[in-house]
């Protein structure tokens, strides 16, 4: 099962690697992970997207709060949440195929944020799945690249994760 993990983390030198670090120890793996600042500079919120059983998902989290680093741990699968994540595609338009693509934009409402004579740069936000489905809907033949941010969570309503 497909699971956020996110948490709190100290800003500085090294947090990251031994977060990765005790993914990489123990055979799981991390399919998103994105990592920034918090309001307080002090900390990082660092949000992993990773697959796992329930016991296996525990267990990361237990390992995960035994690091110095790691002030808190939380799981947003477990409650209602919000996900997005970005997604920047280069895309060959040509003649016909131009007005095609602008549909399917439009369609998933993303935005065409550069044109060339050949190619339209198209950002889209939303979850995974979104994503997937819009390259899906292009074709594989007309994509030329893609970079993906990974996903960023939040929990729904008043729950917070904070000190």
């Amino acid at each position: 099962m497909r699971r956020i993990i996110s948490m709190l983390v100290e800003n500085e030198p090294g947090a990251l690697s031994r977060v990765v670090g005790l993914f990489s120890q123990r055979n799981y793996n991390i399919e998103t992970l994105t990592v920034a600042p918090t309001e307080d500079s002090t900390l990082s919120r660092l949000t992993v997207t990773t697959v796992g059983s329930d016991r296996v998902i525990e267990q990361i989290t237990k390992q995960l709060n035994k690091l110095i680093e790691v002030v808190k741990v939380v799981d947003l699968t477990e409650g209602a949440h919000i996900e997005r994540e970005l997604m920047l595609i280069k895309l060959k338009a040509t003649g016909a195929h131009r007005a095609e693509i602008k549909r399917t934009v439009d369609i998933f409402r993303g935005q065409i944020v550069d044109v060339t004579a050949t190619v339209y740069t198209v950002q889209l936000t939303g979850e995974t799945e979104k994503l997937d489905a819009f390259i899906e809907a292009v074709g594989q033949g007309g994509v030329l690249e893609v970079v993906r941010s990974g996903v960023s969570g939040i929990s729904r309503g008043e729950k917070t994760l904070s000190l």
